[in-house]
């Protein structure tokens, strides 16, 4: 048993490796094209047993004790919340007047057909040993399978929009609009499921009617609040320290509140975010709160994800084939899936191919259901591992695929900005 004084030591050296360890891997990624975000994902299975404790177990396991994963995981939450709000901030709602039928029906198929896909296989592989836990029916196995199947990378979703010139373009803000709908259904159905392991269908219709009741109470409350608080910014010419205090209580609360009725703390604090008008608060608190956010707590959580991960486990030509076959059904279910309904709504055919290649990241979000399975017992090791794989893998092929079906062109056509 580790004393708080010892623990806190563990902690700063945590910081300072993660905080290495994720610029090095992100500043590689650049070199290849990839965002910061990917790098951070990667840099998180390094630490983890999948290298850093199959090379030096020793070291790593003095590193990173058992003891410290509580508080390890608490920071990386507040991280990960935060990031949110500033995506949310950044969020330009006035673009989707006249494309919000086309946000949905995108978002609609990209969250039906792969949660069907993902459905039939994890019914398929419920029995298979070692993959799911005891205590999940086959039908719990189905849904969270399909869950993790139709997720969207919503965080890494912005990171790639922004770092490729499209924040603010009716096609960023389509597919971003897109991602936040397709991920509020799936963090729906995930209740459901929880609910089934709970045998308890009040917690999915408080998650469900909760959800409702808040964004309905943020972005119409939301507004004047932080209207509020931007006049008063203006007036002073810049956030003073009780106005970055109110908001930051307001993200936090925000993001317990969704956290407490069974959906993810993400969730409500991009709406908060979402909720801000531009002005001299939202310039303000885009300068002051990113830096931290991005640079030091956003990978908190990649690593928190890689300590859980363990690559050797999928060791056979089965446990490969069916990584194979999860990423195959990902990718056609999902990147195929909205392809099809952005054509369908007129996107010219590179656009909609845009729209596909970008849905289908799956990123920080894959990892946070990943994390649940594994914590609620829905999955096993290996099948988290498959899972992580997969939202390295579609994570991965995101920019690269993007910027060969539309990036270049549209650059040339002064559409987009350069890509940072």
């Amino acid at each position: 048993m580790l004393a708080n004084s010892d623990l806190a030591l563990r902690l700063f050296l945590q910081l300072a490796l993660i905080l290495t360890v994720g610029r090095l891997v992100g500043w590689l990624a650049r070199l290849i094209q990839q965002p910061q975000v990917v790098g951070e994902m990667i840099a998180g299975i390094l630490l983890g047993p999948s290298l850093f404790g199959w090379v030096w177990p020793a070291a790593q396991g003095w590193l990173f004790p058992g003891q410290s994963m509580s508080l390890l995981f608490g920071l990386s939450q507040v991280g990960v919340a935060l990031y949110m709000f500033l995506v949310g901030v950044e969020f330009h709602t006035g673009l989707l007047v006249g494309r919000l039928r086309r946000a949905f029906s995108v978002s609609l198929a990209g969250t039906l057909v792969p949660l069907a896909l993902g459905a039939g296989i994890g019914y398929g592989l419920a029995r298979q040993p070692g993959l799911f836990g005891a205590k999940a029916h086959p039908n719990d196995a189905a849904l969270f399978l399909g869950t993790a199947l139709a997720i969207t990378a919503f965080p890494v979703l912005a990171r790639i929009i922004q770092t490729r010139g499209l924040a603010g373009t009716p096609l960023g803000t389509l597919v971003l609009a897109a991602g936040a709908v397709s991920d509020g259904a799936a963090w729906c159905v995930l209740a459901v499921v929880l609910a089934t392991l709970d045998h308890s269908w009040l917690l999915a219709a408080k998650a469900i009617g909760g959800a409702g009741a808040y964004a309905a109470l943020v972005l119409t409350l939301g507004p004047k609040v932080f209207g509020r608080l931007n006049r008063q910014a203006e007036r002073g010419g810049g956030v003073s320290q009780p106005i970055l205090a109110t908001t930051l209580l307001l993200v936090l609360l925000g993001a317990w509140f969704t956290d407490a009725i069974g959906i993810h703390p993400v969730l409500g604090a991009f709406l908060l975010g979402a909720a801000m008008p531009r002005g001299v608060l939202s310039r303000e608190l885009l300068r002051l709160l990113e830096p931290v956010t991005v640079v030091l707590l956003l990978p908190l959580f990649f690593v928190y994800s890689g300590l859980n991960t363990r690559l050797d486990l999928v060791n056979t030509p089965t446990l490969w084939s069916i990584t194979v076959l999860l990423l195959a059904a990902a990718c056609v279910g999902k990147g195929g899936a909205c392809w099809l309904a952005a054509r369908f709504h007129g996107e010219e055919p590179r656009a909609a191919l845009a729209v596909g290649t970008l849905m289908n990241a799956r990123g920080l979000m894959e990892l946070i259901i990943a994390n649940i399975g594994l914590q609620r017992a829905i999955i096993q090791p290996p099948m988290f591992s498959m899972l992580v794989t997969m939202a390295i893998v579609t994570t991965l092929l995101a920019t690269p695929a993007f910027e060969w079906v539309y990036g270049t062109r549209a650059r040339r056509a002064g559409l987009l900005g350069p890509a940072v």
